[in-house]
């Protein structure tokens, strides 16, 4: 686990596994995240997308010396899950100077689009030590 991720993404299961500069890729076991019907809940999705949305946002944020904080979120699910793991992938929509917009493809293991999360963060400067 990535300790960048935080401690939601590290009870989630979330494993960071390919951080390049143009994408961020992630797995997530449905295993301990399902709601009360045994799907893949909708919440660990979000979040699942918001951490990686936010974690690519910071990268770019880094570079500018500032830090990102979400100011937006969405999440619609297509179809659900019941076990194995699901994969997202974030890309970036917009690297502004002031606003970064991710899109977070959510797949299940046989490669179907399980949700897509868009997250839109806005970058501050780093408070003072």
């Amino acid at each position: 686990m990535d300790p960048t991720a935080g401690q939601l993404a590290a009870k989630l299961g979330i494993e960071i596994l390919d951080p390049s500069p143009d994408h961020l890729v992630a797995r997530m076991p449905v295993e301990g995240n399902r709601q009360v019907a045994g799907r893949l809940h909708g919440g660990a999705t979000a979040a699942l997308g918001e951490t990686l949305g936010s974690l690519a946002a910071a990268a770019h944020a880094a570079g500018r010396g500032k830090i990102a904080v979400g100011v937006d979120l969405n999440a619609t699910h297509h179809l659900s899950v019941r076990d194995g793991f699901v994969t997202a992938t974030a890309r970036p929509l917009h690297l502004g100077e002031r606003l970064t917009t991710h899109e977070v493809a959510v797949e299940d293991e046989a490669g179907r689009r399980v949700a897509t999360v868009r997250i839109t963060n806005l970058l501050v400067e780093r408070p003072a030590a």
